[in-house]
């Protein structure tokens, strides 16, 4: 897959069917519009591609609030690649670019990228101050001669599958639910940090993982996980929360991984959450917790992997 972004000066010889959108969270009705853009690239023998932004744009419209974010763009690069995308194109959202109007922007995708098609959801904005949308981009189709596929909302529950709305199941612990609308496991990225090591007196020793403000977390309480450590999963048991029963202060993610003992400070691991588990508890005493972590292990053990590994 090639990896593109605003910088690129390159000619590209094929024609391209772009996908357009924010793509945060790649979810099922995100990959409707991608794999419309494969198909389309396939019979006309030209390159699917994926065109979105390295920030979400309200990262720089004064007085917006960004949402939290369902995946890196590292995680997204590999979702596409695995996908089977030809180019993927993350520019970055700026100040300069909010001012790009609708007809620019479309005349930009035409030049810059050899754009023959464009596919795009039912609510698909573009350009200053939103001013484009679907009915514009019917009016410039005759003009410029370019294949307009415009996708219907996917729905789920008979609610139409987005963002905002996995983001919401998330932070309200309804993991499956979110997994389902992403079509896979919510994941978190991010590295090993020191803790209190209070989970090694419990016999069940745990890694906590960096917590990023900036991504969407799960509800608090305890999760069955699958943790990929450099390319090998395992099961995990994550508590996200307070840790109450031993007076914890401080917000945590942690994770007692089966069948591992290895040490991994420091360490990149991708966190997979799989199903909520229970609610988070203050026990009476600490062999009241045990007891229940002893539970919560026995249906760890009972799971199965739900994890495939990604190409690196």
């Amino acid at each position: 897959m090639l990896i593109i972004d605003e910088f690129f000066n390159d000619k590209i010889t094929k024609g391209t069917y772009i996908a357009l959108g924010s793509f945060d969270g790649l979810h099922l009705g995100h990959m409707s519009l991608i794999n419309k853009s494969m198909e389309l690239s396939k019979i006309n023998n030209g390159f699917s591609m994926v065109y979105t932004f390295k920030n979400h744009p309200k990262t720089v419209v004064k007085g917006a609030t960004p949402p939290k974010l369902l995946t890196s763009n590292e995680y997204k690069l590999l979702l596409l690649e695995q996908a089977g995308v030809d180019v993927s194109c993350l520019v970055t959202f700026s100040e300069e670019y909010m001012k790009i109007t609708a007809v620019e922007f479309i005349e930009l995708l035409i030049k810059t990228y050899n754009a023959k098609g464009f596919i795009v959801g039912f609510n698909y904005k573009f350009g200053y101050k939103n001013t484009g949308d679907v009915n514009l981009l019917r009016e410039l189709q005759p003009h410029y001669g370019y294949d307009l596929v415009i996708m219907d909302p996917l729905m789920y529950n008979d609610e139409i599958v987005s963002s905002s709305r996995i983001r919401e199941e998330i932070s309200l612990g309804n993991i499956e639910k979110a997994n389902i609308m992403l079509n896979r496991p919510y994941c978190l990225i991010s590295k090993v940090i020191e803790g209190r090591k209070l989970g090694r007196q419990l016999g069940y020793p745990t890694a906590n993982i960096e917590v990023d403000s900036k991504y969407s977390i799960p509800a608090i309480g305890v999760y069955y996980t699958n943790v990929d450590i450099d390319g090998v999963i395992y099961k995990g048991i994550t508590s996200v929360g307070n840790n109450p029963t031993v007076e914890g202060k401080d917000f945590s993610i942690e994770t007692y991984i089966l069948d591992f003992n290895n040490n991994i400070y420091g360490k990149e691991i991708n966190l997979y959450f799989i199903k909520r588990i229970r609610d988070e508890i203050k026990y009476p005493s600490l062999d009241k917790l045990i007891a229940r972590i002893d539970i919560d292990r026995q249906i760890a053990e009972n799971e199965e992997i739900h994890v495939s590994l990604l190409k690196k």
